[in-house]
């Protein structure tokens, strides 16, 4: 972000900072909290004043707003995902989705969809005071939106992910190894998993080692590129395979 804050500062003659936070994304719990974020966040644009309405806000190009209306195609949006829960028929939900946006611009900025993942999930600290009066504690934290269970599964889970981790550092575990556990996973040699090619066996040993050196040992997916001999956009999609391949055939990476 700072190099490109550089740059764009240098080709417009501009000073001052570009971003006004670091990106981050929101663990959210249920489809209701969902459908009020993708509402907020398309709405951005028309309360920032750069669009003056609902209707320049459809056919604007720089939103996904306009894609989930059909008014613009973006190959890596899910449009779908977000229409189904309006409707089966394709354009009744664009329609019934329109009307949500439009609904939501009343509302104008939403604090309950900025604080803490507490604050949002109960609209705001007097819903958490509300709580506190009745004795019913909830765990919060800003980064997942949803309730105090939900909240500790959540955390549960990646301390979880955490401890492995550092079991895996302390056992001294490296690329290595992941690659020795995949051959013998996939009964091929080591040599066979580094080496180039479409087989389908040989794309299926790769695509675990990349999810496993990446998701496991944290290992960059740009030095997985150079050593694999191979794009970097081609081990992302590698990681996603590698996954998918682990969940189905409950592969592990330690042995159990």
């Amino acid at each position: 972000m700072t190099g490109y804050a550089v740059n764009f500062n240098r080709r417009h003659r501009r000073n001052g900072h570009l971003f006004k936070n670091r990106y981050k994304s929101i663990l959210c719990q249920e489809d209701s909290y969902l459908m009020e974020l993708v509402r907020y966040i398309h709405l951005n644009h028309l309360r920032a004043g750069i669009v003056k309405g609902l209707r320049e806000l459809d056919k604007y190009p720089y939103c996904g707003h306009s894609a989930i209306l059909g008014k613009q195609k973006n190959d890596w949006q899910d449009i779908e995902y977000v229409l189904g829960f309006f409707d089966e028929n394709i354009s009744t939900a664009r329609r019934q989705y329109r009307l949500f946006v439009h609904k939501g611009i009343s509302q104008g900025r939403r604090p309950d969809l900025i604080g803490g993942g507490l604050i949002r999930s109960y609209g705001g600290w007097s819903g958490v005071l509300a709580l506190r009066k009745a004795k019913s504690y909830q765990k919060g934290d800003e980064r997942i939106l949803g309730d105090g269970e939900f909240v500790e599964q959540v955390l549960a889970s990646a301390e979880e992910n955490l401890k492995r981790k550092y079991y895996l550092k302390a056992k001294g575990f490296e690329l290595e190894d992941v690659l020795n556990r995949v051959a013998n996973l996939m009964n091929m040699e080591p040599e066979e998993v580094m080496a180039s090619g479409k087989h389908k066996r040989t794309v299926c040993a790769r695509s675990l080692l990349c999810y496993w050196a990446t998701s496991e040992l944290e290992i960059s997916q740009t030095f997985l590129a150079e050593k694999l001999k191979i794009s970097q956009p081609a081990v992302s999609l590698a990681v996603n395979r590698g996954k998918e391949i682990a969940k189905i055939n409950h592969y592990s990476l330690i042995e159990k």
